[in-house]
């Protein structure tokens, strides 16, 4: 396989399936049953990446996580360390760059389709999180923090070159986009959050993280995407591909439970869970920002609520954009909201302040 090098790390072109999960070969057939077995959701898995696999490449660096930010660890084992940290490339590296930052669980595939559309005129770079999807893990569960999550992107920033960028934050990658450009204003161009603000509340952190701590084995593809599918029902339209691919990078096949069970570091989730008895409060961090912002906001949100886009819209350099039918995090892969975001990044005048992607739906029809 082509290797492109690149300081720091390397990058390689795109496959899938992971190499990482191999189930044993299934003794019943394609025909025995009304299910998928696990050699046919191989089979489809590899079928819903090849629109993707020309144009998309699997790179890395080496993260160097610092002794600052080992809480847990007794001072005289401290030190820095490296853990490779894996992402998505798509398009020209001489292209303005927009870094992709996804949940406290996404990978980096939950930004396909946007990247696609996105690759002929931008960079597009998709990272998973240390302890996610092709990312390795830290050592000491006190490692996974909200500031290791900061660093890591900004050390990402660095490897790419340190020209200014685009970021693009969904829920907890919105979080780190907020602090990253209030600390480094001169590094962020824009910023783009997908249904997150500066105040999200502790009730509704709780919930998420009880949900996320959870242990599962999946004994069988039927089973595996319907529980991924449930945890995808408010990010909008989700093609099946889609709902393929992610659910296969975010699992792995394990021999002794025979079924695919999560690939994330559990400690990440139990670390989140730990940090989840306080709101998240950036106002002050807000108040600082001077780059424009567009704020996409799910109408079925539980996490980006009315009074905080009422307090949000008291920086004149906001634009808002809702999409109906949607809740946290909606997943961007429809065309209306792929061409609104092409239309913001190109400074169009034609979107105004606030929109719906509804309204708009008619004219990506006819584009």
């Amino acid at each position: 396989m082509r290797q492109v090098a690149r300081a720091g790390g390397y990058s390689k072109t795109f496959t899938l399936p992971d190499p990482l999960s191999h189930p044993p070969p299934s003794d019943a057939g394609p025909e025995s049953g009304p299910e998928m077995t696990w050699e046919e959701y191989e089979r489809a898995v590899e079928s819903a990446a090849q629109p993707y696999a020309a144009h998309c490449r699997e790179c890395s660096f080496f993260y160097r996580h610092l002794s600052g930010l080992q809480p847990r660890t007794p001072e005289r084992f401290k030190g820095d360390y490296s853990v490779k940290i894996g992402y998505l490339e798509w398009g020209d590296v001489g292209k303005p760059l927009v870094v992709c930052l996804g949940g406290v669980v996404n990978v980096a595939q939950r930004f396909n389709n946007l990247a696609m559309e996105l690759k002929d005129h931008y960079h597009v770079v998709c990272p998973d999180w240390v302890g996610r999807g092709g990312s390795g893990w830290l050592r000491d569960e006190g490692d996974y923090g909200f500031g290791t999550y900061v660093e890591q992107t900004r050390q990402l920033l660095a490897h790419l070159g340190g020209r200014p960028a685009i970021l693009l934050g969904s829920s907890l990658g919105g979080s780190v986009a907020i602090a990253l450009a209030h600390a480094f204003p001169q590094q962020i161009s824009r910023l783009i959050l997908n249904d997150v603000g500066p105040h999200i509340a502790t009730a509704r952190r709780r919930r998420r993280a009880e949900i996320l701590v959870r242990h599962y084995v999946f004994g069988s593809p039927a089973e595996l995407l319907r529980k991924t599918g449930a945890a995808q029902k408010n990010d909008g339209m989700v093609s099946q591909a889609m709902r393929l691919l992610l659910s296969h990078r975010q699992t792995a096949w394990c021999n002794s439970h025979e079924g695919r069970v999560y690939r994330h570091d559990i400690r990440a989730l139990q670390a989140y869970q730990r940090e989840a008895v306080a709101d998240v409060d950036q106002w002050k961090e807000w108040g600082g920002l001077a780059c424009p912002v567009l704020l996409i906001h799910g109408m079925q949100s539980d996490v980006l609520l009315p009074a905080d886009i009422a307090r949000m819209q008291a920086t004149s350099r906001l634009t808002l954009m809702h999409i109906p039918g949607a809740g946290h995090t909606p997943a961007l892969t429809e065309p209306s909201h792929v061409w609104l975001i092409e239309q913001w990044l190109g400074g169009s005048p034609m979107l105004g302040t606030e929109f719906s992607s509804l309204m708009c739906a008619s004219v990506v029809a006819q584009a």
